[in-house]
Order: C-alpha cells, then structure tokens, then sequence
C-alpha cells in the first residue's frame, strides 16, 4: 500500500506535527505515506494552488479529494472502499487537502473520488492529521487487527 497525501500549506503547530509523524510511523509497517506539502498562494488564489497539486499528480495516480460536498463514509465503510481501490484499480492512492479556500474545481474534476469526513470545516492543517488517522485505522480494519471499536 502506497499513500501521497498532497496539501496546501504546512504543518506549523508541534503537537498536530507530531500526531502526524506518529500515524506515519505506525503505517509504515504495512506501506509507504509520503506528506508533499504545498505552498500557499500569496494571493489566496484557489487556481493557482490547483495547478500546483495537478502538476504532482501523475495520470495514472488514484485520487481522492477531501471536499465538503464529498461522499461521507464510517470508518468501515472506508476501510472498504480503500481495500476494494488497492485490490482492483491501483497499488497507490494520492489525498488532496486544499487550503483555507478549499480545492480548485480543476482538482475537483480530475479526483477520482471526492471524500467527506464531515459537513463541518476542519482547519486544513487538523484535516491532516484526521486523514492520516483514518488511513491508520483503515488499514487496521482490513488487515483485521484490533484498533477499530
């Protein structure tokens, strides 16, 4: 299992730092999590930032992007959908978290998948780390391991 996770901004406060490197460090006994952090446009410009995302993402990558108007799913119905998408269509899925103006609609039509955690607005920097958590716990549940309740 390969996960890119691609987001606008970075990581500033330590301890949503640290929740991260500790859902990555967990997930790499069972794949590989790279983080590729983008930078904010200086003038809050949503197509700019979407040019940049498109520009890492590869023809062949399966993408899922984290909008608000995405499909919700639990945690087993993801852990499904992850399973399902690794088994039949890729070995690597890329997440897409945009910034505090959200995802261009360019990187909106190019996602494979459009994925809701909530009809709330998380802080993008926060929705990094309930993603890789929901990774986390995704690949507990397919891999059928106790972390799940």
């Amino acid at each position: 299992m390969y996960f890119k996770i691609i987001t606008i901004g970075n990581l500033k406060e330590e301890y949503l730092k640290k929740g991260v490197a500790e859902y990555q460090k967990r997930l790499s006994k069972y794949g590989k999590v790279d983080f590729l952090e983008l930078p904010e446009s200086p003038r809050d410009n949503v197509t700019e930032e979407g040019t940049n995302i498109l520009k890492r993402i590869k023809d062949d990558d399966f993408v899922i992007a984290m909008a608000i108007d995405g499909k919700q799913l639990s945690s087993t119905e993801l852990a499904k959908y992850l399973e399902e998408t690794f088994t039949y269509k890729t070995s690597s899925i890329s997440f897409i978290i945009g910034g505090s103006n959200g995802l261009d609609q360019s990187v909106i039509n190019r996602a494979n998948f459009k994925l809701s955690f909530s009809k709330l607005t998380f802080p993008h920097q926060l929705m990094k780390l309930i993603l890789v958590e929901q990774i986390y716990r995704s690949v507990k549940i397919i891999k059928n391991e106790q972390y799940h309740k």
